[in-house]
């Protein structure tokens, strides 16, 4: 008997819960489309991203908003590890996220970028990409243990929320992924976050956090010259991970994609 072919694995790392949502999720229900398994970690528990709830109250309330939008895409969704401001670079940190990445496998590892504009989304960049480095190595303790594995994995970065680095100098993507049929799917994702518009509308003046999101993917499309709606991404080097042209997320988006013209 044949054989199934193996669905490729995709996992979307982030810190907050709404940060895939705000720059990662068009890509994912794309690629969920084209037939790829779906997996969402947030790494922190959003404790402190209210003004009103206790620390363990708005934490299981974006616990329950998390689940809510991986829902609408089919992901799989999976806890987070530390509290907000507390994801930090460290060994014991790294062997948690190790053990995670090591137990999901994925084939295509999306992260925020090393370049944002807080250190939570800084080193949950660092935590994954490390993770995802030592994934074939058996002397790299992981907590709880997990075997090691040595499969390729492709990573790529989002653009931070802004689309500036901290310095605010514009970020120009590798290249865009047209997201403008899944649009619906990506705004439904971000209205489950409630508790987190609220807190923004509060804390940032973020009158228009929907809107927001859709205007800078419109910004993107904008730029891609192409597209009407679109998610920027950078493609990390693929020493240490896969093969020089092991590309998988843009050979399962096909032509939803456009790389961005050399300068």
């Amino acid at each position: 008997m044949r054989n199934p072919v193996k669905r490729p694995v995709v996992l979307a790392v982030a810190a907050h819960p709404d940060d895939v949502e705000l720059m990662m999720s068009g890509t994912l229900a794309l690629l969920g489309a084209a037939g790829a398994e779906l997996h969402i970690w947030t790494l922190a528990n959003g404790c402190c991203g209210t003004n009103r709830l206790s620390r363990e109250a708005i934490a299981r309330v974006r616990l329950l908003e998390s689940r809510e939008a991986a829902a609408v895409i089919g992901a799989v969704h999976h806890e987070p590890l530390f509290d907000d401001l507390a994801i930090f670079y460290d060994k014991p940190s790294l062997a948690r996220v190790s053990a995670g990445l090591r137990a999901i496998r994925p084939d295509i590892l999306l992260t925020q970028s090393p370049n944002e504009y807080m250190e939570d989304h800084c080193n949950t960049c660092r935590l994954a990409v490390t993770a995802a480095f030592t994934r074939g190595m058996p002397n790299h303790v992981t907590e709880p243990p997990e075997p090691a594995y040595d499969t390729p994995v492709a990573l790529y970065h989002s653009l931070p929320f802004s689309l500036t680095d901290p310095l605010r100098h514009p970020v120009n993507p590798h290249f865009y992924v047209d997201v403008t049929a899944v649009m619906g799917q990506k705004w439904e994702m971000l209205a489950c976050h409630r508790s987190q518009k609220e807190w923004l509308d509060v804390s940032q003046g973020m009158d228009a956090y929907l809107i927001a999101m859709k205007e800078n993917c419109r910004r993107m499309g904008l730029l891609s010259g192409l597209f009407e709606f679109a998610e920027g991404w950078f493609r990390h080097s693929p020493l240490g991970f896969c093969g020089p042209d092991h590309d998988p997320l843009r050979e399962l988006v096909k032509e939803k994609c456009h790389v961005a013209p050399l300068e």
